[in-house]
């Protein structure tokens, strides 16, 4: 079959973004493991990207008749995976992550945007019935009864460069929030991707705070906050003043004000402190404001460059979280253990990347149009149906 095939995806993972060591031993822990590990990563890996969240799944399709077409070498049962997966040390997962991207700035995958920027933002995902993990939090009604229990966690993901890639993921611990959680996160990612990888970090108003803002400098990131009521002198004196321009975005006519300024807030080592206001008016009425703090110099990133940085703070969001729970079962709870969720998220974080890449930079080379995931989803599935060739190597 000519097009997409699991092999062909994974030829592409392997050479292309660095991952043939990640895949061949990806930090397996099992002591006499029988299942070579490189088949259940990958059966884990195609799993999530045939949106095959439960284990269940992924033993109905290595037992079938697909299972060569899959590229995994042998069959195995539910249970494997999880025994595997509360094994798997999710450093090398985390790592392999950071190298496809790193491998894939080095490919010009972001050649066609000026700021590479990094966006934190929380979520909850895998609701049960009753506490099974430390991590298991309560989520309750208006009258403060528990429904159930839920996990918390923070996503980061390269944004603002067409390629929405989800990098890692970090969980609360007991007591924690999202702020503790994103700062550990920061942290970690950009000790893994390295000095001048990104140009910013995009954050919502709960971290402009001035142990993050020092913490995102020590890290050579300039920050662009949402502006809230947690800063009410700022945010007052910001409503007060501004130079205005008006530009297009798209079909949206967007208003913006900009002014450098400011004093900073209690002991906070900026020299001063830059706000943007935006409002951005949509074709069908409806008008969108924000207030947006920053240390990028206007000498250096314009009104309209900050806006754009503003606005890639949804992508985590709308292209993470809602693609990953909607369509790739982030939120299914396949093995209630600690380190399996983990690794599961972090694997299902992995696969969107590839698939991101595979689909948006690489089928996209020369005249090709850009496949939607919908498509490339139908064609992998169509490809199970075909005989594999046999592999002698």
């Amino acid at each position: 079959m000519r097009g997409p095939t699991p092999r062909r995806l994974r030829k592409y993972a392997a050479k292309c973004l660095g991952l043939q060591a990640y895949l061949r031993s990806p930090g397996d822990g099992r002591r006499q493991g029988r299942i070579p590990a490189a088949a259940l990563l990958w059966a884990l890996l195609m799993g999530a990207l045939l949106r095959r969240a439960a284990f269940a799944g992924i033993e109905a399709l290595v037992r079938s008749r697909a299972r060569r077409a899959l590229d995994v070498s042998q069959s195995f049962g539910d249970d494997a995976l999880g025994y595997f997966t509360e094994r798997l040390d999710p450093a090398f997962t985390r790592q392999a992550t950071v190298t496809a991207v790193r491998h894939a700035k080095r490919n010009k995958a972001f050649d066609n945007c000026r700021f590479i920027g990094l966006a934190l933002d929380g979520t909850s995902v895998g609701r049960s019935h009753e506490k099974a993990c430390d991590w298991c939090r309560p989520y309750r009604n208006p009258q403060r009864e528990i429904l159930g229990y839920h996990h918390q966690l923070v996503m980061i993901s390269v944004v603002g460069t067409g390629l929405t890639l989800p990098l890692d993921v970090e969980p609360y611990g007991p007591g924690e929030s999202e702020y503790t959680a994103g700062r550990r996160l920061l942290r970690r990612t950009a000790g893994n991707l390295g000095p001048r990888f990104a140009d910013y970090v995009v954050v919502d108003g709960e971290f402009a705070t001035v142990p993050f803002l020092h913490e995102a400098g020590d890290l050579d990131l300039p920050v662009v906050a949402r502006l809230k009521d947690n800063l009410p002198e700022l945010l007052g004196a910001a409503q007060k003043r501004f130079s205005h321009q008006l530009f297009r975005q798209g079909q949206d006519r967007v208003e913006i004000w900009d002014a450098d300024d400011f004093d900073p807030w209690e002991t906070l080592r900026w020299e001063t402190v830059r706000v943007v206001r935006y409002r951005q008016h949509k074709p069908n009425g409806t008008v969108y404001e924000a207030y947006w703090l920053t240390d990028f110099p206007r000498q250096r990133v314009s009104s309209r460059a900050i806006f754009r940085m503003a606005k890639s703070r949804w992508e985590v969001e709308n292209q993470g979280f809602n693609d990953a729970k909607n369509r790739y079962g982030f939120e299914h709870v396949c093995h209630h253990e600690r380190r399996s969720l983990l690794v599961v998220w972090l694997l299902t974080a992995l696969a969107l990347t590839i698939e991101r890449l595979y689909r948006i930079r690489y089928l996209h080379r020369g005249t090709h149009p850009i496949r939607p995931a919908v498509t490339l989803w139908q064609l992998l599935w169509l490809s199970l149906s075909y005989p594999a060739p046999h592999d002698s190597s």
